[in-house]
């Protein structure tokens, strides 16, 4: 999709600025032309030197200084462009866009350019939250302008939240699908789950796990921007609803299981990612159970199996499921795929470190039951739900010939 794209890369003053060199080189690599604007502040973290050795272009640093005294530079390059990204995108640029203010060669280039526009922020996770920068990004959007949502995580100010440039890959496949005249779901309808359940014991005290859902939501997010109709059933999470997507709010296994049931019969793929409750109290009080002795036993009992009733209820359904495994990983996500009658099972080791639940990245093995198996090593989340739902696409497209 970006081969022979003509892409202007605008890099402002952040710390992520470092990431731009790996963008600049991905997005060579995958065909397309990069001429990199610095702002002053950009080059206090990188040199022009690294972005024309990788993109073997030209770097532009001030309006003033015109390469070629046949052209006016700016306007030169804001038509030369085929889209235009801003990575990192800082808080001050945001608010120069939106309010229309050129005072340096990016913002100027940036005012002239009448192609898409992609900007992808980073910035600390209150700067990122505060009015004017959310007043500024809604402003935006409403004129047209494309974002590439940062991730939440570790920020170099020490800070966590949500603020971190996304990855360099995540940026190229946005900017892929984006491009894309076909999208490879649509006219089809996914149903994906995701986040933990909750079981009450008492009106104050329930069971749960860590899931933080987003495994689920990348995939839904992903879902819809290939075109499917998607439905999100999620159990109790703090993310936002992914755009173009029909999210319904659930709290316990027995509610996720009666509104899967209800929507399973006309979807064409489903991805059971939730990590549901496996047991719930046999009873639950209905006022709060008071300290007693220093000990205290629960009795449990199972929870509904939907994994296992979806795959006995399957027709015409890709059917797929996840095993979040700390030992004999391989071994567990072979027998549940066979099991649970699933298409395909995705398989992760929850165990190791910055993956699985609550981050950001994930690291997967996808097993199908033709016999395929598919190795994705660390990457964002958005990343894997992309290359999941991509080899889907692949095998109901071939079902369909």
């Amino acid at each position: 999709m970006l081969a022979n794209k003509k892409i202007v890369l605008g890099v402002t003053g952040g710390i992520a600025a470092y990431k731009a060199i790996a963008l600049t080189s991905k997005l060579s690599q995958a065909g397309a032309t990069v001429q990199v604007i610095l702002t002053e502040g950009a080059q206090k973290f990188v040199t022009p030197l690294s972005f024309q050795a990788i993109s073997r272009q030209p770097v532009y640093l001030d309006t003033f200084d015109e390469l070629d005294s046949g052209k006016i530079q700016h306007i030169d390059l804001a038509d030369w462009a085929d889209l235009f990204i801003i990575a990192p995108a800082t808080a001050n640029i945001i608010g120069k866009y939106a309010n229309g203010i050129a005072d340096d060669m990016l913002s100027t280039t940036l005012l002239a350019t009448t192609a898409p526009v992609y900007i992808a922020p980073a910035m600390n996770v209150d700067m990122y939250q505060h009015p004017a920068v959310q007043d500024n990004l809604a402003l935006l959007a409403k004129r047209g302008t494309h974002f590439i949502d940062p991730n939440e995580g570790y920020l170099a100010c020490g800070y966590t939240g949500k603020g971190r440039l996304a990855e360099p890959e995540e940026i190229v496949a946005y900017l892929q699908r984006a491009l894309s005249t076909k999208r490879p779901l649509a006219g089809k309808k996914l149903l994906v789950t995701a986040g933990p359940t909750q079981e009450q014991i008492d009106p104050v005290r329930y069971l749960t796990n860590y899931s933080s859902g987003k495994m689920g939501f990348s995939i839904a997010e992903a879902g819809a921007q290939m075109g499917a109709e998607v439905t999100l059933v999620a159990g109790p999470v703090n993310l936002p609803t992914p755009k173009g997507v029909n999210r319904i709010d659930v709290v316990s296994t027995d509610d996720m299981y009666q509104a899967v049931i209800k929507h399973y019969s006309d979807q064409d793929i489903v991805i059971k990612s939730a990590a549901v409750s496996d047991y719930r109290p046999a009873k639950q009080a209905n006022e709060k159970i008071k300290k007693q002795s220093e000990q205290m036993a629960i009795e449990l009992e199972r929870t509904q199996d939907i994994l296992k009733t979806l795959g006995e209820q399957k027709t015409t359904q890709f059917l797929v499921g996840f095993a979040a495994e700390t030992t004999n990983v391989e071994n567990y996500g072979k027998q549940k795929l066979i099991d649970k009658n699933l298409n395909a099972i995705v398989i992760n080791d929850v165990s190791k470190a910055g993956i699985g639940f609550g981050s950001d990245d994930n690291e997967v093995l996808i097993l199908v039951n033709d016999g395929t198996e598919i190795k994705i090593d660390q990457t964002s989340k958005l990343a894997i739900a992309n290359q999941l739902l991509t080899e889907i696409s692949r095998r109901l497209e071939d079902k369909e010939q």
